[in-house]
């Protein structure tokens, strides 16, 4: 059975297709985010700090790293981007024990992040361009990491699911040219938005269907997109993470801090049986009590989050 494994210094999480669905938080990403991008060229981390930590209380199990400024001072993401990735990955693993994914398309960043990371971290990404597949490779063999591989290559993104899985297909060849094993490649096929193409649900659906069983990926997605440029986006995504989960899909790039997709997903992970007992439902079903009592989301699960590892604290102690 597939299982792809990612670690911290102290935590080992599992992406596999008997596990619990793996959230990876994309929150730390300057993409679109005017205020960040102006706090991370000014040299303030407050907001990284924050995003880490809430991040982590609300659920996700791996935080996406993202150092893509364009600093008004210095254009050139070459020079600006792996000392800031270096920065951000020191800060975050200051603060939370969780594996990291280092998130670039700058090789020199990549590198940088990947020695910076303590642990095993996932690296996303590569795709299947020529160029971006002799740069990457040899980063994932040289310092034996799993890799986010993405489903478009020189001609693009195509709108035939065929293709992209040809294309995925195509860099999980490549890869095992440099010995890289298909158990550490974790495929993104690329989700359309259901609003620009009416069957880019079940394109993804039977995608994540062939991937696991023709070349035994995992898979991952930016969650989101799906719903993009639609309203009502979160409840959109909180039915298309379940229906992924059923087709096989075990990850995605997700925003931890919107309850009704954490909720779905706990959900799903109790109907798949990757929730023992319901155990995790059970502290979820309590995080949504305090919502109801009038705690935001990430206060009722920073709560709980405590709680729990109170507990657990107590019965080490006891032993």
């Amino acid at each position: 059975m597939t299982r792809t494994v990612i670690e911290s210094k102290t935590k080992t999480v599992i992406i596999g297709f008997d596990e619990p669905f793996c959230v990876i938080g994309e929150r730390i990403n300057p993409t679109g985010r005017k205020k960040l991008a102006a706090e991370l060229e000014a040299g303030d981390f407050s907001t990284v700090e924050r995003d880490a930590l809430e991040q982590v209380a609300c659920g996700a199990m791996i935080l996406d790293i993202n150092a893509g400024v364009v600093y008004n001072s210095n254009p050139n993401p070459n020079e600006t981007e792996p000392p800031l990735m270096t920065r951000m990955i020191e800060i975050v693993q200051g603060l939370v024990d969780v594996p990291l994914c280092i998130d670039s398309s700058v090789p020199g960043a990549l590198e940088a992040g990947l020695a910076a990371c303590e642990g095993r971290p996932l690296l996303n990404s590569v795709t299947g361009e020529e160029d971006r597949l002799e740069l990457v490779l040899p980063l994932v063999k040289k310092y034996n990491v799993p890799v986010v591989a993405i489903s478009n290559d020189d001609t693009g993104i195509s709108m035939d699911p065929d293709v992209r899985f040809a294309v995925a297909k195509k860099i999980v060849q490549r890869a095992a040219d440099f010995g890289i094993p298909a158990h550490d490649i974790v495929v993104d096929p690329l989700v359309m938005p259901i609003g620009a193409l009416s069957t880019a649900g079940q394109q993804v659906y039977t995608l994540v269907r062939r991937l696991r069983e023709e070349l035994g990926c995992n898979t991952t997605c930016g969650a989101s997109n799906i719903s993009f440029g639609l309203p009502n986006r979160h409840g959109i995504n909180a039915a298309f993470l379940p229906m992924a989960i059923g087709a096989g899909m075990t990850s995605a790039i997700m925003n931890p801090v919107r309850q009704v997709e954490m909720e779905a997903i706990r959900a799903a992970n109790m109907l798949m049986n990757h929730d023992a007992n319901g155990g995790e439902w059970i502290r979820f079903a309590k995080v949504l009590e305090a919502v109801q009592s009038g705690m935001t989301f990430a206060e009722a699960s920073a709560s709980q989050s405590q709680a729990a590892t109170g507990r657990r604290g107590g019965r080490r102690a006891r032993g």
